[in-house]
């Protein structure tokens, strides 16, 4: 079975995020009315949610996540507002079970998520099925490239030959969509570097956002030892972040 990471929710929130820029370009692409039923997909402690609705307080939102505490984290932070449940993007979603509002999806939104997931063709097929004929998939997520930087130094704290993770090019992500049943009007990569001069800082951000499969393994003290020579290897205090965008209407 696929296995969904957990997270630590309140280190995540308590961080400089550019998610909360990649958040709200998003939400402005999306282009809604006011009154649409939209899932939020891999919803994180609920901070876009909390936005969308925030601009359309009319939308019947749907947020999911694998990790039960970012689940808690928005459900504590959005309320009654919108309807929250952890579940696998991995595995089929049936519509009866999510909101109030049982029925298709007129949209789906989704913001840091889709890089974490390896099998594309099973992703855009299981948010497909629960999207009406029309409606919209509207993503940011990690694309090629993607925060190289960090990825060199750990391979260099590691003694390791440096391999680019694989994070998905444009042209894949458009074959996979149009695969499963979408049509594609835009997929594109964004550079969206993002500086963090305090070494504290940029030590919480790695361990809390970039370097969780690694520390996972070690006690607390090698882990700030990792952490601290990943970020003395990397050249400049900056991670590369380079975002695949997605707009694309369910066929």
């Amino acid at each position: 079975p696929a296995m969904t990471r957990e997270w630590d929710a309140k280190s995540y929130d308590e961080l400089p995020l550019p998610h909360v820029g990649w958040g709200r370009r998003t939400i402005e692409r999306m282009t809604l009315r006011g009154d649409e039923r939209v899932l939020d997909a891999g919803c994180g402690t609920g901070r876009d949610a909390a936005e969308l609705l925030s601009r359309h307080p009319g939308v019947d939102l749907v947020g999911i996540d694998g990790s039960s505490q970012m689940i808690a984290q928005a459900r504590e932070r959005v309320g009654s507002g919108a309807a929250f449940a952890v579940r696998d993007l991995t595995e089929p979603l049936d519509v009866a079970e999510l909101g109030a509002r049982p029925g298709p999806f007129d949209a789906v939104m989704s913001v840091a998520c889709f890089h974490w997931i390896s099998d594309h063709e099973t992703l855009f097929a299981h948010l497909a099925a629960v999207l009406r004929p029309g409606g919209r998939l509207t993503s940011d997520s990690g694309g090629e490239g993607n925060i190289e930087n960090v990825e060199r130094a750990i391979a260099a704290v590691n003694a390791e030959g440096f391999a680019p993770k694989a994070f998905a090019s444009p042209e894949e992500t458009r074959e996979h969509l149009e695969r499963n049943g979408f049509d594609v009007d835009r997929v594109a990569l964004r550079p969206s570097p993002i500086r963090l001069d305090d070494p504290d800082v940029m030590e919480r951000y790695l361990a809390t956002v970039c370097l969780g499969s690694y520390l996972e393994r070690m006690s607390e003290q090698e882990g700030c030892e990792f952490t601290r020579a990943v970020r003395e290897a990397m050249v400049e205090p900056v991670l590369d972040y380079v975002r695949l965008e997605i707009d694309a209407v369910r066929r």
